[in-house]
């Protein structure tokens, strides 16, 4: 561990949420002087209190260990490299237009990798007025079904959770030339070009 970067991290985040070193050491029990300490690089929190600095300080327990923050490269506003993560544990569905650090019961969630279908997979997609109808007869039992089918181009996502024991179709706004994703329970995450 560094504890020079460690220590540096604490100051500035502490300065950035407007905490004085002893308001700091209240909210954690400690002495105004062991947060001096960490500061001054002479040693570090005890690992019982990382949790409770971290939420403090608004930042990920392993960020507080690297002594440092890892920023997104901006990518314009575009949603190209948009992110979906889905909790084992609850089926939660989350998005990111860039990579983040996400976590869902507990758990840090790491996104999907999406796979091109092959023809024989690929969802069927008519035009129908201003909409893409989107339809397949892949299975939709308890235990094999597409859960969600999303329409992603460089500024929108449309997203529609699908559920299982009903039929695989749904219509999505035609916004354009994009990506169709959508994840099977079992398979993964896979995207077609529309």
């Amino acid at each position: 561990m560094d504890y020079e970067k460690i220590g540096g991290l604490i100051r500035r985040l502490r300065l950035q949420k407007g905490l004085t070193q002893r308001c700091l050491a209240e909210q954690l029990a400690v002495s105004d002087k062991a947060v001096s300490k960490w500061e001054r690089s002479q040693g570090c929190p005890d690992i019982s209190l990382l949790p409770r600095l971290a939420l403090i300080l608004g930042v990920p327990v392993e960020s507080l260990l690297a002594g440092e923050l890892t920023e997104n490269q901006e990518n314009g506003g575009t949603m190209k490299h948009l992110n979906f993560y889905l909790c084992p544990t609850c089926s939660n569905l989350m998005t990111a237009s860039a990579s983040g650090a996400v976590s869902c019961c507990g758990k840090k969630l790491v996104p999907l990798e999406a796979v091109k279908a092959p023809e024989e997979e690929r969802l069927t997609v008519e035009l129908i007025e201003n909409d893409y109808f989107i339809s397949s007869d892949h299975p939709m039992t308890k235990e094999h079904y597409i859960s969600f089918a999303a329409l992603v181009t460089g500024e929108t996502l449309v997203l529609r959770r699908l559920y299982p024991e009903w039929d695989l179709q749904t219509r999505l706004p035609r916004i354009g030339h994009g990506k169709l994703y959508w994840y099977c329970v079992q398979h993964g995450l896979f995207y077609q070009l529309v």
